[in-house]
């Protein structure tokens, strides 16, 4: 029996079809690639987490012992919960033009593609060799890429080139911010709401640093940051995401915790941000509430960060796909992703991919059908240039 073959778009559907929201495994769909890749004739390495809940991917098409060029996409996808799709996000919907579902644009159909053009690849006789690479949890952190970076350092060879398919609407991608995840955590005292004088109030204390991340926030904005304007927009920006605290209304809450980022422009010190509210809690805020109880405290934790891609004109990586994609001008984007960690381990990188990251993340995430075609044009020009 002749192994699987599918179509792109029927590939798409495969791999939509797993829900691997970041908190949950994506071990049933790694598990499916490496049996298609199997079938295929192409061995892979799976690259597990500590626990081995979850896996990267690494598998090699053509000749071994060279460098050649790394696909890179992320197996996971951000949550559904509390948004009102119209489908179910784990089902492809095709609707006039469009691929509907959690995944069609960020970034389950670049990876898709490359599956789906692997028994092209395969009779292409490519003299260099494309890897494909297929990470578990950027969504949380680009934790998952560290692994295959480190598993290629060791055991060879390192890749000539790495081009990450991030959605760009297959534009050519030389920069993205950095990212900090930060988790700050108020610890007052309770005491009952109507005394107000006895009580350190962690919520609203937290209001307070949030107060002051916005005012840090506003400074970046107003900063002029050579060549920000290529981005969108164009200074570091400050989010806070999540927010919990506090038992009951008539209780002051001993404890609260949020959650934020901040993603910096190329250049800047993704520490000052936080240096800064460190700064404002220990001399401003700390002080006074620990005259109400000595034992209330604020706790600033870097939770995880990712690097900038910095511009690197005219690198192999920006040369060979402004040949694939028939451009001669680069972007800039204001998301991170693994990109940066490539650069950083000495990997010429860029970002181009299939659809819009306007769609990421939103209810209703659809990918257009010319996007898919675009991407599919992409993979047939790289096949043509390694076989050369």
């Amino acid at each position: 029996m002749p192994p699987k073959a599918y179509t792109p778009v029927e590939m798409i559907e495969r791999l939509v079809g797993f829900d691997t929201t970041s908190r949950d495994s994506n071990l049933k769909l790694i598990h499916f690639v490496a049996d298609y890749l199997r079938e295929h004739g192409v061995a892979s390495t799976l690259i597990p987490n500590a626990d081995g809940s979850k896996a990267n991917l690494y598998a090699t098409i053509g000749p071994r012992g060279l460098g050649g060029v790394v696909l890179s996409g992320h197996t996971d996808v951000v949550p559904v919960d509390g948004q009102e799709w119209h489908t179910d996000p784990f089902v492809v919907t095709r609707r006039g033009s469009r691929l509907y579902g959690r995944g069609t644009s960020d970034m389950k159909s670049f990876s898709a593609v490359a599956l789906a053009l692997l028994p092209e690849f395969l009779a292409a006789r490519l003299k260099r060799p494309v890897h494909l690479a297929l990470s578990y949890d950027e969504e949380v952190g680009c934790l998952g890429a560290p692994g295959i970076i480190e598993h290629f350092v060791k055991n060879g060879p390192r890749p000539e080139l790495c081009i990450v398919g991030e959605p760009t609407e297959m534009q050519v991608v030389d920069a993205h911010k950095s990212i900090v995840a930060v988790d700050t955590t108020v610890t007052g005292f309770e005491a009952h709401s109507s005394a107000t004088h006895m009580g350190v109030n962690a919520i609203m204390v937290a209001a307070e640093l949030m107060g002051e991340l916005a005012r840090i926030g506003d400074d970046f904005k107003a900063r002029k940051v050579p060549n920000a304007e290529r981005f969108d927009p164009p200074y570091s920006t400050i989010s806070v995401g999540m927010i919990q605290g506090g038992t009951a209304r008539n209780i002051i809450p001993r404890q609260c915790v949020f959650r934020w980022d901040c993603r910096m422009l190329p250049g800047q010190d993704d520490n000052e941000v936080i240096e800064r509210l460190r700064r404002f809690a220990e001399r401003d805020v700390l002080p006074r509430l620990r005259k109400i109880h000595p034992g209330a405290d604020i706790v600033i934790d870097k939770r995880h960060s990712v690097v900038p891609l910095r511009p690197d004109p005219g690198s192999p990586a920006e040369v060979l796909a402004h040949a694939l994609a028939g451009s001669n001008s680069t972007h800039a984007a204001s998301y991170a992703t693994e990109a940066g960690l490539f650069q950083t381990a000495g990997v010429p990188t860029i970002i181009c991919g299939p659809g819009n990251i306007r769609e990421a993340h939103k209810p209703n995430e659809f990918i257009e059908l010319e996007q898919v075609e675009a991407c599919v044009g992409f993979m047939r020009r790289l096949m043509r240039r390694l076989a050369e």
